[in-house]
């Protein structure tokens, strides 16, 4: 490894830094505000060296990382996910008996997880940024099991989430022996390179099904969606909020890198059954999100749609056809970071209440009845969010699902199309539905007297109303780190 494969890597290295940094300060003192400062610091500080170094050269560090404008920008989106993660958690750890400084620590595993993941073009480095960003999640999911009035939902929360992640790695190593199997190389352009096999094709088929499989698990596809809801309703907020902005991005980015430059005779059995899993999550997605009444779980069974949706950019890039992808990655890209902006200040509004009353995050929706009057900043907040996730126009959720509209109508996906239509009129009900309770007067006054994370929640919603209405700066964002795809 020379110097400049070591300077490429040096987000990735200080969010290492980071978890030992936190050790070694808890070792001698215990300060809740100094961990989080610290935290923040060092992911403001990665986020930083991976914007100022787009526009280097690409640098393949190892067999195992690649470099490149793709992974400096959609890291650095991560890591800025990571460090709103950790100032929504502040507040919200502050108001519990529990021991804090430490979930600093796991989220700054969870990040660097996440960075392998974005970075990876390489099926050992693949596994390795998974699990690290998995194993972090079993304890920061069970985090606040001990400090909490619902402790079983919380430990039955941590419990599936452990056991079923288990159980999509098996599938993906699994999987991964198997393309090893009959390719010899662990690289992911295994499809687009002839391989000195001797074995028959059938197991590149179904290793690539196996690895499908555990990837499916972490996005939350249908039918290996049946976590969701439990994790999404038992996890703290800002766990869920990481989650559902954080990790599913990283894992989409890791599909983009995988999936949308390879060619093979084979790709078309892959686009069938990623066709049928992005079919079923719209459906069942939205079907299952108009009988919830607790926000938590309208809001899992929402992001399952939501996955679904964002499928449907992977499906149009595979080339059926031989057509440009560039639309569909284009597509792909602006729907992560719409929905990452989104989900993010939907959370931060839930970390914001449930560090005031946890009723308000394991509670159902009826809780939230005339919050507008109670606490607008708050309220108005979720509003937007909702607006966004419906994908109404001025909001970031309209750019995000106009961009998925096109690429299904570039690539002719008749059917994917009419499922997103008729998704989003269900999810318009079920997102109205909400605004409408927050409406609600209750003939109460407004309390501001808890501030908690007004700033956050106020920088989030400018931060979606922008993006809807001024997108263009994102769009080239985006064009730049596809740029050399």
């Amino acid at each position: 490894m020379d110097w400049q494969q070591l300077l490429a890597l040096t987000p990735v290295l200080l969010v290492a830094s980071i978890s030992v940094m936190l050790m070694l300060v808890i070792a001698f003192v215990r300060d809740h505000l100094l961990t989080c400062v610290i935290t923040c610091l060092g992911l403001g500080g990665a986020a930083i060296c991976s914007l100022v170094s787009v526009g280097e050269m690409a640098q393949q560090v190892t067999p195992l990382l690649i470099i490149d404008d793709f992974s400096r920008l959609f890291g650095a989106l991560v890591l800025l996910i990571c460090l709103i993660s950790a100032w929504m958690t502040y507040p919200y750890l502050q108001a519990t008996d529990e021991i804090r400084e430490e979930y600093y620590i796991l989220l700054a595993l969870a990040a660097l997880g996440a960075l392998v993941l974005i970075a990876s073009n390489h099926f050992a480095s693949m596994f390795i940024g998974l699990e690290l960003v998995s194993v972090s999640l079993f304890a920061m999911v069970g985090y606040l099991a001990h400090s909490r009035d619902q402790v079983k939902l919380t430990l039955e929360a941590g419990v599936k989430y452990m056991v079923l992640s288990g159980v999509s790695s098996s599938f993906l190593l699994f999987g991964v022996a198997l393309v090893y199997a009959y390719s010899g190389s662990l690289t992911m352009d295994v499809f687009s390179q002839p391989a000195n096999a001797v074995l028959a094709p059938q197991y590149l088929i179904l290793g690539t099904a196996m690895i499908a499989i555990g990837i499916a698990f972490k996005m939350s596809w249908v039918p290996f969606h049946m976590w969701t809801p439990d994790v999404y309703q038992g996890a703290p907020a800002p766990v869920t909020g990481f989650l559902a902005g954080g990790v599913k991005i990283a894992v989409f980015a890791l599909l983009m890198r995988w999936l949308m430059p390879i060619q093979g005779p084979y790709l078309g059995i892959l686009a069938n059954g990623l066709m049928a899993m992005a079919a079923l999550s719209m459906l069942l997605g939205n079907l299952l999100a108009l009988r919830q009444d607790n926000l938590k779980r309208l809001l899992a069974y929402s992001s399952i749609a939501h996955m679904g949706y964002a499928a449907i950019t992977l499906i149009a890039a595979i080339n059926i056809g031989n057509l440009s992808p560039t639309l569909a990655a284009e597509a792909a890209g602006m729907y992560l970071l719409t929905y990452a902006t989104v989900t993010l200040l939907a959370f931060t509004v839930l970390s914001h209440l449930a560090a005031q009353d946890l009723t308000y995050e394991t509670g159902q929706l009826q809780h939230y009845q005339g919050l507008l009057w109670r606490q607008p900043i708050a309220a108005l907040g979720l509003l937007i969010a909702m607006l966004a996730l419906a994908g109404m126009p001025l909001t970031a959720g309209f750019i995000g699902k106009y961009y998925v509209f096109m690429a299904a109508v570039d690539q002719q996906l008749w059917l994917l199309l009419w499922l997103l239509i008729i998704g989003s009129a269900m999810g318009l009900y079920y997102y109205l539905r909400v605004i409408l309770i927050l409406c609600k007067d209750t003939q109460q006054a407004a309390t501001n007297s808890y501030r908690g994370l007004n700033p956050l929640i106020i920088l989030l919603a400018l931060l979606t109303l922008w993006l809807g209405i001024y997108p263009s700066p994102s769009i080239a964002w985006v064009q730049l780190a596809l740029a050399g795809f």
